[in-house]
């Protein structure tokens, strides 16, 4: 008798749920970027959303917040109302519009893996606790990646430490949801109190503090926004929140206010806020940074800016396309394979970058590079063909340019060169500089347009009129041909907006169309270039402070006539 077949249990998913932070991305675990890196589906608020999904794989679903619903939760469950907003195949039988503990049940079946991140940390978020016995009653497996707690990590970014050595007893309220057992408690106690509350709503807040019986006296802090560049803090006692706020202009909100945290207590250290501000003390912090390159070019010197506070918008003002006709890059890359060089020499990324193309169009690697020499002009130049899989042979060990790659390059010796010839693949308004040199040298140069630049498409409107208007503290060139395309593309900066150059020639560049240069890099490096609007920043910071004004950004500055272009 043959055994009776049964069938197969329905293949279950998995979801976790995933502590995303106060906001800062940069505050993600190890744990939830491997978590994100291998999900199917992502569930969570948009703005939780926008934190995570950076990390998470390419096609991934994704569910957040309806736009269009205003009450964010479902009548009678007290859970965040969710839409499905990206249909992707992955997403296949998912409903829209349900509350979320059964949305994300239906998206872990079939074997799917359902990251649900939401603000903060799981562990204090009700509505992820309702979500959890919901997964646990279906059979559903999960597990916690717990986060940074809002009402933990944004004190901190404000320069707020909750606890002194006495080890000050802390006490945390979302005033939201407090009863008025919870406020007579905190008030009757002498320490520190931590209060989730909104900036329409923070002054009442205060006031049940005060009814419970704190002293109007005692120094709060306000931060909204926390640890993002958005980030605001204020600095004020109980009695006093609700004037400050007003002479800061700080309006009430249509949607019922922004988030905050208040810290409020006499040893949580609000009154030393302005010597621990670390965060908002930043040189750039705040400041809106215009970076002129491709995104290929602009990351490394993005994630820089970013480091001193900055927010980096990326405006490519040039585009690069192939050469008009081929042929001649093809019979060099052939004369790579068949011997006829010695040396091949790349000065930008994108010179490696065609001849890499043009050697996957050939189905060659970098073997074909074997017994010759390389050189290469620059550290993203370098790091391009190490990640192509050579290392280069001749790196200037003075000025990364074409006169420092000459100063190094070896000339032409007969008895031990047994080719004279070198293979120069570069851009078509590339300068004579280095082709004069190596022939000056007793080299034979192929000096071959491997790619084309041109100007590249304007960018979307609104970035012309920030632009024009003011909207951007700083825009960094880095070449004379940058200057020219994002003028000639987007309109002159505005006479607020802090002009910073890579070098002496870009700075003539941008006089000559009548901009005045703030800050020159000390050396033609976009990283030095970067120090030196911070450290532009940093002075400007300083001497707000020294003469007693408010610190604001160059885009805060009132309207007023054009500057003058410097003569000195």
């Amino acid at each position: 008798m043959s055994p009776t077949t049964l069938p197969a249990p329905p293949e279950q998913g998995h979801v976790t749920f995933l502590g995303a932070g106060p906001g800062d991305p940069g505050l993600l675990t190890l744990r939830a970027v491997e978590a994100l890196a291998n999900a199917d589906v992502l569930v969570a608020e948009h703005d939780v959303l926008d934190v995570v999904r950076t990390h998470a794989r390419q096609g991934v679903a994704e569910v957040h917040t309806d736009a269009d619903t205003t009450a964010s939760s479902t009548p009678g469950t007290g859970t965040p109302q969710l839409t499905v907003v990206d249909g992707a195949s992955t997403t296949a039988g998912v409903p829209a519009n349900r509350d979320a503990a059964h949305l994300v049940m239906e998206a872990a079946r079939g074997g799917r893996r359902v990251v649900r991140a939401v603000s903060g940390d799981p562990g204090l978020d009700a509505y992820a606790a309702e979500e959890m016995l919901a997964c646990a009653s279906a059979g559903v497996p999960f597990e916690v990646v717990p986060g940074v707690a809002t009402a933990v990590g944004v004190p901190a970014y404000a320069g707020v430490p909750l606890r002194d050595a006495q080890g000050t007893d802390v006490r945390f309220v979302d005033a939201r949801t407090a009863s008025d057992r919870c406020w007579t408690e905190v008030g009757a106690s002498d320490g520190t109190v931590v209060v989730s509350t909104t900036l329409d709503s923070v002054a009442a807040a205060a006031g049940e503090l005060v009814s419970a019986g704190r002293k109007p006296d005692t120094p709060l802090t306000v931060t909204v926004a926390g640890t993002t560049t958005r980030q605001r803090t204020w600095s004020a006692t109980l009695g006093t929140i609700a004037q400050t706020l007003k002479q800061a202009k700080v309006l009430p909100s249509p949607e019922g206010g922004r988030p905050v945290i208040a810290v409020v207590g006499e040893r949580s250290a609000a009154a030393q806020r302005d010597r621990l501000a670390w965060f908002e003390s930043k040189p750039l912090f705040g400041w809106k940074v215009l970076v002129p390159r491709t995104k290929e070019q602009a990351a490394s010197l993005s994630d820089q800016l970013r480091s001193y506070g900055a927010v980096p918008h990326e405006v490519p003002t040039i585009a690069v396309e192939p050469p008009r006709t081929p042929q001649q890059m093809e019979r060099a890359v052939k004369g790579l394979v068949t011997g006829r060089y010695e040396w091949i020499a790349f000065t930008s990324v994108n010179a490696v970058k065609a001849v890499r193309e043009k050697f996957e169009e050939y189905g060659l690697d970098a073997r074909a590079f074997a017994g010759i020499k390389v050189a290469a002009v620059g550290e993203q130049t370098a790091n391009a063909l190490i990640a192509f899989g050579v290392k280069p042979d001749l790196v200037p060990s003075g000025e990364q340019s074409a006169a420092g790659l000459l100063e190094d390059w070896p000339p032409y010796d007969p008895v031990f060169d047994p080719i004279d010839r070198v293979f120069l693949p570069r851009a078509d308004i590339a300068t004579e500089t280095l082709v004069a040199g190596l022939i000056e040298l007793g080299w034979e140069v192929d000096d071959v347009t491997a790619y084309r630049t041109v100007r590249a498409s304007p960018p979307p409107a609104e970035t012309r009129e920030a632009i024009k208007g003011g909207g951007f503290d700083a825009v960094l060139f880095t070449s004379s041909s940058t200057v020219r395309n994002l003028v000639g593309i987007a309109g002159k900066p505005h006479n607020v907006t802090v002009i910073a150059c890579i070098g002496p020639a870009t700075a003539k560049t941008a006089e000559e169309h009548g901009l005045r240069v703030d800050v020159m890099a000390p050396e033609p490096s976009v990283h030095k270039l970067a120090e030196a609007l911070a450290d532009f920043g940093a002075r400007r910071r300083l001497a707000a402070l020294e003469a007693g004004a408010p610190v604001t950004r160059p885009s805060e500055r009132r309207p007023g006539a054009r500057r003058r272009r410097s003569t000195t």
